[in-house]
């Protein structure tokens, strides 16, 4: 299965932090078929909140792609489908970064790993059983 990895989730597998993640989380990660996957959305949503001091970057932002690429995570660009995408489900949330990401998985047919809860009912994000 493919993952589309929210920010939050990001930020998580990238601290290396047992403490940031339920073990779910993780446990989906690890599995031999899982292919992980970050959107360009999720580093302009670091790189903005770094910036306006919302977001405490331990992590060196100029090379967040370096780090992403050593955990073998690729990294897809918005592309023009990704922006002008209708979403078939509306979330109830307004963020426009949450609304990328959900475009992203929709155009590419991947499943967003959300702990958000303005997302984890959505039909493109993926659930524990």
């Amino acid at each position: 299965m493919k993952f589309l990895l929210d920010t939050h989730i990001l930020l998580g597998v990238l601290s290396q932090s047992d403490h940031d993640l339920p073990t779910w989380v993780y446990d989906c990660l690890t599995r031999p078929s899982a292919i992980s996957v970050v959107s360009v959305a999720s580093l302009w949503e670091i790189t903005i909140k770094a910036r306006t001091g919302k977001l405490r970057l331990t992590l060196d932002r100029f090379t967040l792609d370096q780090s992403i690429s050593a955990f073998g995570i690729e990294i897809l660009p918005i592309t023009a489908q990704h922006a002008l995408a209708d979403l078939a489900v509306l979330p109830s949330t307004r963020d426009p970064f949450d609304l990328m990401l959900l475009a992203v998985a929709q155009v590419e047919g991947l499943r967003l790993l959300t702990l958000d809860r303005a997302l984890v009912d959505h039909p493109s994000s993926w659930r524990p059983a």
